[in-house]
């Protein structure tokens, strides 16, 4: 089955299953803080095109001006809902909409902001971009624990670009270079597998 079919009856078919679950998370965004149910926010998707990513909000409204694009540790731009939605990463559910509309598939390198594009290499950005970014990928399951790791460093948003970034641009462009059907099932297995460990955990 071709990736793109299998994307659109992915994101179709989860979409119809979880349209409940959805209305149900955005009535708690709305009750829990004021401000919009969905967060969007300008990526780089393939061969370098920008995109908006479609997630649920689990910041406070203004929080793109209180601080980095990156989320360090327990960020108090996180309202309490949020806090949950990003650990069960049910917050990503949105961009099953991003995936109908051609601007992302269920499983490739996460698309990254503009600002932390500019620090790839030429040889590697080339690889990493020849896809489309998913909603999942290897690089995002071996990084499930970013925010506490960067919480740990004196600056986060230099160990963010100097040590995390590269091994991330590494992986996206394996994943480029030997992704298959096959490989995609895998890490949607696998993904899941984290997911309902890290939603029973306290």
């Amino acid at each position: 089955m071709p990736k793109r079919l299998f994307d659109l009856l992915g994101a179709a078919v989860g979409l119809l299953l979880l349209s409940p679950l959805l209305l149900v998370l955005a009535l708690v965004i709305k009750l829990d803080s004021p401000g919009p149910v969905f967060f969007r926010q300008q990526r780089v998707g393939r061969f370098g095109q920008p995109f908006l990513i479609h997630k649920f909000r689990t910041m406070v409204a203004d929080a793109p001006q209180r601080g980095l694009a990156i989320t360090v540790g327990a960020d108090p731009r996180i309202t309490k809902c949020g806090a949950w939605l990003r650990r069960t990463r049910l917050d990503e559910l949105p961009q099953l909409i991003d995936v109908l509309r051609g601007d992302m598939s269920l499983v490739g390198p996460r698309p990254e902001v503009p600002r932390y594009v500019q620090h790839y290499p030429p040889g590697l950005r080339e690889r990493a971009l020849a896809v489309r970014p998913g909603i999942t990928d290897p690089s995002s399951l071996a990084f499930i624990d970013e925010a506490e790791l960067l919480a740990q460093a004196a600056d986060p948003e230099r160990d963010y670009v100097e040590l995390i970034l590269p091994r991330k641009l590494q992986a996206a462009a394996d994943y480029a270079e030997r992704a298959s059907l096959r490989t995609d099932l895998l890490v949607i297995a696998r993904t899941l597998r984290v997911l309902v460990r890290k939603g029973l955990t306290p």
